[in-house]
């Protein structure tokens, strides 16, 4: 009987696992519904007040955290990594390198995990709070639609911002690099551009804009579903907002490796 213990976990995780990622498909798929049924009634998917106070909190009041902490890790990776490639006198290597690492993999990857603890948290804590106080209840008594009016702006807000943030991530980056590379290698502006431009490639800018769009919409879908369905009144709220920041890195973190794997198996 204790040998069965350790599947029957597994099946009952794995019976979770299947069972989250279904709602949040449906969640998506139901939103686009009733934002299509809006539409098709000649009126706009949701209001352009609530809207616009979304892109400003996600996306400009998010720029500054973003850029410290990319412009920090930016300067780290070259002090570290020049460092290596100087005993071997390749220090002019480091821009390129850099460069390649924040625009493919780094930028998306560090934006998507600070969004997802600051603005993925408060999605979930104040979706959680309307939930337990039944304001998502009367909403949609009053026929508004509860994801059209809660979720929608929310959503498309983050999937449409999240590639600027990504850009201002990796410029911040960069400056942070340029520094290290000036002070102490010698490298002068017009050479670390030539570097960087060499390295950088349409493919590279690409994919990190389709990851950043991608990285979006799973924080986004995560966090508001873990508001829509907090269960417990105030202590569920804590515990859903903590699950969401988890669930949204962990998922994130997961997609990009996968995503990764793909790559370096793909034919040539």
């Amino acid at each position: 009987m204790a040998n069965r213990e350790p599947m029957v976990a597994i099946g009952r995780a794995l019976r979770s696992f299947l069972a989250t990622v279904s709602s949040l498909i449906w969640l998506l798929l139901d939103m686009i519904s009733e934002m299509a049924d809006h539409m098709r009634r000649g009126r706009l998917p949701f209001r352009r007040s609530v809207f616009f106070a979304q892109t400003e909190r996600a996306g400009l009041n998010s720029v500054p955290l973003v850029a410290m902490v990319s412009f920090f890790l930016g300067l780290t990776m070259a002090l570290l990594t020049g460092y290596q490639l100087r005993t071997f006198g390749t220090e002019r290597l480091v821009p390129g390198l850099i460069t390649i690492a924040f625009w493919r993999e780094l930028g998306p990857l560090m934006t998507s995990v600070i969004i997802a603890a600051r603005i993925g948290a408060s999605y979930t804590a104040e979706l959680g709070t309307m939930t337990v106080s039944e304001e998502v209840e009367a909403i949609d008594a009053m026929g508004l639609g509860p994801l059209r009016f809660l979720v929608a702006p929310r959503l498309v807000a983050l999937v449409l911002l999240m590639p600027s943030l990504v850009v201002a991530s990796n410029l911040a980056a960069l400056f942070g690099t340029y520094l290290i590379c000036a002070f102490s290698f010698n490298i002068s502006l017009p050479v670390f551009a030539d570097l960087v431009r060499e390295a950088l490639i349409l493919k590279d800018v690409v994919q990190g804009m389709l990851k950043a769009i991608l990285f979006g919409l799973l924080i986004a879908l995560i966090a508001c579903y873990r508001g829509l369905t907090v269960q417990g009144g105030a202590a569920g709220v804590g515990t859903a907002t903590t699950s969401s920041v988890v669930s949204s890195i962990t998922t994130v973190i997961g997609f990009d490796t996968f995503i990764n794997m793909l790559q370096v198996n793909a034919p040539q």
